[in-house]
């Protein structure tokens, strides 16, 4: 048995003792029951079940087609597999931008038909209403800040957001914001490591870094890219741990040769 079966399921005020004690967080994306049920045994201390399905699993461009039932979807086969790992999943664009009821109503519905354990929403002041709403209702929420993947039209680029001054202390006032709101957690994307340390410095509750340097409370990646399976996809703050395209398509290539050949099945393969 996994040692990980016996252990507590870890929740939103467990990653906030874990900044409080020192305890670095681990997160990983998962969008389906095979790769999270591996996922979840292997330790890991949260799962974003987030709205990269999209470009990962369905092969769009960018975040914004994803739908709400989709996100609901692909939490439902995380959540079945999970047994320890906090469950996060994504709002996804447009279910909570522009009405903080439509919000609460998209959170209630990820919630109820997935049994997820949180959600997280993209930005700071400008949602400010629909994440008050959220908690208010008793649903931790999670914030992400710097990098926006919806907001990417607005933004025209992936680059490392906050290298300016300006845009380095909304960012600091937003984080600050999060944290009054009652978020339990912030997702950090694409900045400065300089500006992750004092944003994790200044506010009470854990940040998960993506490309925002080792001093953040955690770090989070998206498990396709760290197994090698996107190997196109190589920015500066990704480390993949695997080549598993490399691996996959060899196998595959090495089974279609089997079957052309007669090779596959053998005697022993066979009823």
């Amino acid at each position: 048995m996994s040692i990980h079966k016996k252990s507590k399921r870890v929740t939103a005020e467990t990653l906030r003792t874990m900044k409080h004690e020192n305890e670095k967080i681990s997160m990983l994306t998962a969008y389906d029951y095979t790769l999270a049920k591996m996922v979840d045994a292997s330790g890991v201390d949260a799962i974003l079940v987030g709205d990269s399905a999209s470009n990962v699993m369905a092969g769009h461009e960018t975040t914004l087609p994803i739908t709400l039932e989709q996100m609901i979807y692909h939490a439902q086969s995380v959540v079945r597999a999970s047994e320890r790992a906090l469950v996060v999943v994504d709002l996804p664009f447009g279910t909570y931008q522009s009405d903080s009821q439509k919000a609460l109503d998209s959170a209630v519905r990820i919630m109820k038909e997935s049994g997820a354990h949180a959600v997280k929403l993209e930005g700071g002041k400008n949602i400010k209403k629909s994440i008050k709403k959220i908690i208010n209702a008793g649903i931790p929420v999670m914030g992400h800040l710097g990098l926006t993947p919806q907001s990417i039209y607005q933004f025209g680029t992936y680059k490392v957001r906050a290298k300016e001054e300006e845009e380095a202390q909304t960012l600091l006032e937003e984080a600050q914001l999060l944290d009054d709101l009652g978020c339990f957690a912030l997702v950090l994307e694409k900045i400065p490591a300089a500006l992750a340390k004092q944003v994790t410095q200044k506010i009470s509750i854990p940040t998960i870094g993506i490309g925002a340097g080792a001093e953040c409370d955690g770090q989070v990646l998206v498990l396709q890219d760290m197994l090698g399976m996107t190997h196109e996809f190589k920015p500066r703050f990704l480390r993949q741990y695997l080549n598993l395209y490399d691996e996959i398509t060899g196998a595959v290539t090495q089974y279609v040769k089997d079957v052309k050949d007669g090779g596959f099945p053998n005697k022993n393969e066979q009823y």
